[in-house]
């Protein structure tokens, strides 16, 4: 990697993905152990939401399929109040999500840093748990897919879609504003739907890719890293204990916000 661009010269950023890329698995996922004991929603729901998720890894799930889950799940967030979510979040997070981040993800977030570029996650999961999660990780910036809310209360529909071309669209935008020379910039993902984004940068990289974006970066010759050390969030980042009277709380809104992203950017990729 190279060291600090001289003096003058156009800020550069690395942009990275954020579940299997930064941390070892869905962020969605990582809430749903402890899903039921928040007794928010029933069992049927949980079980419900389970299979949801399931289907995404997997890819198995067909459109009508989806559709049901995604407006079960709409109706499940519909009228909670954003205040809570977050609150819950911010003081179970590192909890659910200790030990899923990369080691390997956070000592190339640190040389980014320290060859003076600016790091920013660029996620298809709800800003909910994508912004307290690059706030850990001391990101600069965050892009991430935002539900709907009015009056202090998500209505179930998604306001903003992080997802595939819209990613790229993103980067060039925030490139536009913050003045980041992409061609000097770096990219990572594990997914081909992110292909736009890294075509975006100059300098793209396959993380523990899918099939085909591994096809991709073979033919374009993008390095292909390979993470497999998670580490603990709270030795890593020395995090703050958790406070034990929302503890049990946590899951009910964030899976059930997490996973209404989810189902929209399934379907959506689907119909697509």
């Amino acid at each position: 990697m190279d060291g600090m661009a001289p003096a003058g010269t156009p800020p550069t950023a690395a942009f990275f993905d954020l579940d299997k890329t930064i941390i070892a698995k869905s962020s969605v996922l990582a809430f749903s152990k402890p899903f039921q004991a928040g007794g928010l929603i029933s069992r049927r729901a949980v079980l419900r939401s389970a299979y949801a998720q399931f289907v995404f890894m997997v890819g198995g799930a067909d459109h009508d399929q989806v559709e049901k889950m995604r407006q079960f799940m709409s109706q499940l967030t519909a009228g909670w109040d954003v205040a809570t979510v977050r609150e819950i979040v911010a003081d179970t997070l590192h909890n659910i999500v200790d030990p899923l981040v990369y080691d390997e993800a956070v000592r190339l977030i640190d040389e980014h840093h320290a060859a003076g570029r600016d790091v920013v996650i660029v996620s298809t999961s709800g800003s909910e748990v994508v912004e307290p999660i690059g706030a850990l990780l001391g990101a600069d910036r965050v892009i991430a897919t935002r539900l709907k809310v009015e009056d202090g209360r998500y209505t179930g529909e998604i306001e903003y879609y992080a997802y595939a071309e819209e990613k790229a669209n993103a980067i060039r935008a925030l490139a536009e504003t913050e003045g980041y020379d992409l061609a000097g910039s770096y990219g990572y993902s594990d997914s081909v739907t992110d292909v736009p984004m890294l075509e975006a940068v100059g300098h793209p990289h396959a993380v523990n890719p899918d099939k085909e974006l591994r096809k991709v970066a073979a033919s374009n010759g993008w390095p292909v890293l390979v993470f497999t050390r998670p580490v603990a969030l709270q030795s890593r980042l020395h995090l703050p204990p958790p406070k034990p009277t929302l503890a049990a709380l946590a899951v009910g809104g964030v899976v059930a916000v997490g996973a209404a992203v989810w189902i929209g950017t399934r379907r959506r990729s689907i119909s697509a």
